[in-house]
C-alpha cells in the first residue's frame, strides 16, 4: 500500500489523561463519544433482537478498546416502519412517544418503556442512547393532550406553521413555558429509562436555537449527564460557539455514506462525500475539544444491511484503503466515532480499523488538532499528544499513487533527526529528518514523531 523511508521508534499511549480545560468544564462526554448506531444497518427498522445482537458483539469485541455507547436510531415509536402507509405511532396519553412493543417486546414488560433495555445495556458496562425528531407530535396536538407534570396542554407548545422538512410527524415547539415544559417531560421520561444519549434530529439545519437552548434545559434539570447530539447537519459554522454551549455533539454536513466522491457540477448536500469532508472539517478545527465535539457523522463502514438508511444492503463502497482513510481523519480530527456497520457481519479488516489502540488514542486524547497542508490532492494535520510528542497525518485525495516528502519545518515541527512509529501499522521507523511516504489513491498514514 505504501513504502517508508523511515525506522524504528516507540511510543506509549496516554489513554486517561486529560486537557485542564476539559477537567475544569464537567461535561457528559469529555472525551468523543465512541459507539454504534442503528441507522446505517436498519434504518427505521431495528428490532430488539437485533440491536441486542449487535450490542452484545461491541461488548466483546469493542468494549475493551472504548467503545461505549450503543443508539437506537429514528423510528422506535413505529409499529410498522416498512410500511409507508400505515407505520402506527405509539403515544402515551400525555403526548410523548413510547417503543412499539411488537419490535421491542422488554418495553411491555418494562411499563412500556425502554427502561429494561437500557438495563440490559448498563449491565454490560455499556451506556444507552436514543433517536428524536424535534418537536410535538402532531396526533398530541390535534387531540390537545396534556403535558406531563405541567398545567399545559400540546396546543400550548405547538407551533403548527412549523414542521421538519423531511419528516412531518411532529409540529415545532414554541420559546414559551408550555414549550420548555413539554421538553422536560421528554427528559424526565427518558433519564427515567436511563437514557445516557439523545440524538434530536431536523434541529441543526437550519440552526433551531431556541428548541436546542430547550432541550439543554430540559436535559440539565433531569440531572442525569445525558449527551445531547445535534442533527442533521451543517451547523452553521456561526453558530459554532452556541452549538459549544448548549451540546456536546454537534453535525456538521449532511448525512455521510459510503461515497468517495460526487461529480464536479453536484453541489448537493446528501449524500456528503468522504472527499468533502476534509475542508468541512478543517474550518471546524478551531472549536474542538472541551467536551464539546464537531461532529463528522456515523462511519458506513463494513456491512451495510439489511435494511439500510439509504440505499440497499451491501458491503461498504469504500475501498479498504478510503475506509482507513476515513478513521485517520475522524481521529485527528477528534470526531465521535459512531459505527453504521452490522457487527454480526464484521469482517476482519473493519474489525482491525476499529481496535487499532494507537489510533484510538489519537481521537481521544490528543490536542491542538489542526490542518497545516491543504491542496486539492493532498492534506496533512497535525496534533499534539499528551506525552509530548506530535501526531501527524498525512492523506493523498488524488486518483494516483503520490511519493511525499517534507522537512519537519515545513510541518511546523522543530528541525532535526525525530523518532517516528507508524501507528496504523504499529511499527517503529526510526529517526529521520523528514517525512518521506508513498500512498495509493484515497489512501493515507498516521505518525507519531516524538520531539524528545
Amino acid at each position: 500500500m505504501r513504502r517508508f523511508s523511515l525506522t524504528l521508534f516507540a511510543v506509549s499511549l496516554c489513554l486517561a489523561a486529560l486537557p485542564a480545560a476539559a477537567q475544569r468544564r464537567p461535561s457528559s462526554a469529555l472525551l468523543p463519544p465512541m459507539g454504534w448506531n442503528s441507522w446505517d444497518s436498519y434504518g427505521l427498522t431495528v428490532t430488539e433482537a437485533e440491536f441486542k445482537d449487535n450490542v452484545q458483539w461491541l461488548h466483546q469485541h469493542l468494549q475493551p478498546f472504548g467503545w461505549q455507547y450503543v443508539v437506537v436510531d429514528e423510528g422506535w415509536y413505529l409499529t410498522h416502519p416498512q410500511t409507508s402507509a400505515t407505520t402506527g405511532y405509539v403515544l402515551s396519553p400525555d403526548g410523548r412517544y413510547l417503543p412499539a412493543v411488537n419490535r421491542f417486546p422488554s418495553a411491555a414488560a418494562g411499563g412500556d418503556s425502554f427502561q429494561a433495555l437500557a438495563d440490559y445495556v448498563h449491565s454490560l458496562g455499556l451506556k444507552f442512547g436514543i433517536h428524536i425528531i424535534r418537536g410535538i407530535p402532531r396526533e398530541a396536538v390535534e387531540k390537545n393532550l396534556p403535558i406531563a407534570d405541567s398545567g399545559f396542554h400540546a396546543a400550548d407548545a405547538a407551533d403548527t406553521s412549523d414542521t421538519c422538512a423531511w419528516n412531518k410527524d411532529n409540529y415545532g415547539v414554541k420559546d414559551n413555558e408550555a414549550g420548555q415544559a413539554y421538553y422536560d417531560s421528554l427528559a424526565k421520561l427518558y433519564a427515567g429509562w436511563g437514557v445516557d444519549f439523545l440524538k434530536v434530529d431536523c434541529i441543526s439545519q437550519p440552526y433551531r436555537a431556541a428548541e436546542i437552548h430547550m432541550v439543554s434545559e430540559a436535559l440539565r434539570r433531569t440531572g442525569r449527564p445525558i449527551v445531547l447530539s445535534l442533527s442533521p447537519g451543517p451547523t452553521p459554522l456561526d453558530s459554532a460557539t452556541d452549538a459549544r454551549r448548549y451540546a456536546q455533539m454537534w453535525r456538521i454536513s449532511d448525512d455521510m455514506w459510503d461515497v468517495w466522491a460526487k461529480n464536479p457540477g453536484d453541489h448537493s448536500g446528501f449524500p456528503q462525500a468522504l472527499s468533502r469532508q476534509f475542508a468541512v472539517l478543517a474550518s471546524w478545527a478551531p472549536h474542538i475539544g472541551d467536551g464539546h465535539w464537531p461532529d463528522a457523522d456515523m462511519l458506513p463502514i463494513g456491512y451495510l444491511g439489511p435494511r439500510p438508511g439509504w440505499g440497499t444492503a451491501r458491503q461498504s463502497r469504500l475501498t479498504h484503503d478510503e475506509q482507513r482513510t476515513l478513521i485517520t481523519l475522524w481521529s485527528i480530527a477528534r470526531s465521535p466515532l459512531v459505527l453504521g456497520a452490522n457487527l454480526t457481519r464484521i469482517d476482519p479488516f473493519t474489525e482491525s480499523l476499529l481496535t487499532n489502540p494507537e489510533v484510538i488514542a489519537v481521537d481521544q486524547h490528543s490536542l491542538a488538532n489542526h490542518p497545516v497542508l491543504q491542496t486539492p490532492d493532498t492534506v496533512v494535520w497535525t496534533a499534539d499528544s499528551v506525552e509530548g510528542s506530535r501526531y501527524v497525518a498525512v492523506f493523498n485525495l488524488s486518483n494516483s499513487e503520490k511519493t511525499l516528502a517534507w522537512k519537519w519545518s515545513e510541518l511546523n515541527l522543530p528541525s532535526g533527526s525525530h523518532p517516528v512509529r507508524d501507528l496504523w501499522q504499529k511499527s517503529d521507523l526510526g529517526a529521520s529528518e523528514e517525512l518521506h511516504v508513498t500512498l495509493a489513491p484515497h489512501a493515507s498514514a498516521l505518525f507519531s514523531v516524538s520531539l524528545r
